[in-house]
Parts: C-alpha cells; structure tokens; sequence
C-alpha cells in the first residue's frame, strides 16, 4: 500500500484515493497532485480500495478501468451500489464515446482517456469537488419541491423528510441547471454544454437523466417530475417552487 506523500500535512486539505495497477502513474500522480495541495493515498488494485474504503472517506477517487480482476467500471458501479456518492473519475486508454458512456452508466463523475496531462487531471477534480463544496451561483435563488423531496441549489442539498439524499456530483449539476429552470424545457445541447461534457455528446445527458430519475422519481419509468419532451429535451415540473 502507498503512502501520503503530502509534503504539507494539512487536516484541512481535500483526500484523493488514486487506484491504479500501474505503480509508475500512480507515483506520478500521487507527487503532482500532492504537490497541489492534496492528501493522497494510493491503491494497486480494487481489493486494496475496498480495504482501505473500510477506514478512508476520501474526498475524490481516481480510478483505472483495465485493472485485473475487478476492473475499474465494476468496482464503480458496486461504490454507487453500496451509497457512496464521493466524486469519481476514470482513467482509461480506451477513450471512445461508447466508454466513456458506459462509465457514465457506471456512476463515474468524469472520464479521462490515457495519456493525459496531470494538469487536466488536477482542473477535473477540482472541477466535481466545487461541485460538492461550494454554491452555486445563480439569480435565480429557489428551492423545488419534488413530492416528498426538497432541493436546494444553494446550498447542493436534495432533502427527504430532514435526512439527506446523498448525489454524485454530475447528479448535483444536472439537478441544479433543471431547478433553476423549472417547467422550461431545455434541449439536450444546452444541458451538455452546462455540464461539460461536449466531448461525449448528448447521450451524456440521456445517462445522466435516467440516474437522476433514480433518485427522484418513485418510479423512473413513469416520471411525475422529471419529463421528456420527444423531439425537444427535457424539463423539470416541481410540486412547487419558493424564491
């Protein structure tokens, strides 16, 4: 098991899980990131993940696909499984659209093909921790109420009864372009550019789209919020809105 080489032990500094079965990239990751500011801990494979998820809440995760024995798309899927929302991205030498769709499918935040500058790395994370950590900023303030369920695009909340409804950070921006348009019908196009994923393409959106109604719709496939509109995308119908 690698250890934390943060030259500066600050409490207060974000925790990345790098797993990778390549020990060259995931020492080269584990120094430029830790070199920026974050604490990082690193695992060869998804045993070790899971071993050290037992004791570990790690802010982020960077995780290969091609990993033997469970790979990096099984080991996702099983983390959204179990409830784990942290912030995923996925390395992968195999960049088609149709991967990193399945990715997407899996539960992962983003998805980065190999080789890649850690540079790009570093603006991604940051990118899906804001997501999480910071508000949005927006002029047009509400919360929406879904049946029994409240968001808050302030402060990244989707709440049921008090507790809270735990979302990955692509769930976050999506939830948040549609509540602070409500009953407006936005276009594939436009909901792709807002959560940056021009690279994929539209059917970005439609994965994106069908996890969300998971988690708001008590039966996704006959949605009383979340409506597709054939031909022209898609629009949010909340119980109500509060400025």
């Amino acid at each position: 098991m690698d250890e934390s080489i943060n030259k500066n032990d600050d409490s207060e500094s974000l925790h990345v899980l790098v797993i990778d079965d390549d020990p060259r990239l995931r020492r080269l990751l584990q120094r430029y990131l830790s070199e920026n500011g974050f604490r990082i801990s690193g695992a060869e494979s998804a045993k070790e993940a899971r071993e050290m998820l037992e004791f570990l809440r790690p802010d982020a995760i960077v995780l290969d696909v091609t990993m033997p024995g469970e790979d990096g798309l099984q080991l996702t899927h099983a983390l959204r499984e179990e409830g784990k929302d942290t912030p995923i991205i996925l390395l992968t030498a195999r960049g088609e659209p149709e991967d990193r769709i399945a990715g997407l499918e899996a539960g992962a935040d983003d998805y980065l093909g190999k080789p890649f500058e850690p540079k790009e790395l570093l603006l991604r994370l940051r990118a899906q921790l804001r997501r999480l950590h910071q508000p949005i900023v927006t002029d047009n303030i509400r919360v929406v109420k879904l049946g029994d369920m409240e968001f808050d695009p302030v402060r990244n909340l989707l709440m049921h009864n008090n507790e809270i409804i735990h979302l990955t950070g692509g769930e976050i921006a999506l939830l948040c372009i549609l509540a602070n348009r409500p009953n407006e019908i936005l276009s594939r196009e436009e909901i792709v550019k807002e959560i940056g994923m021009e690279e994929i393409g539209e059917r970005a959106v439609d994965v994106q789209i069908t996890r969300l109604r998971r988690r708001i719709e008590v039966d996704p496939k006959q949605p009383r919020f979340l409506h597709t509109v054939r031909g022209k995308g898609y629009v949010l119908k909340p119980s109500y809105s509060l400025s």
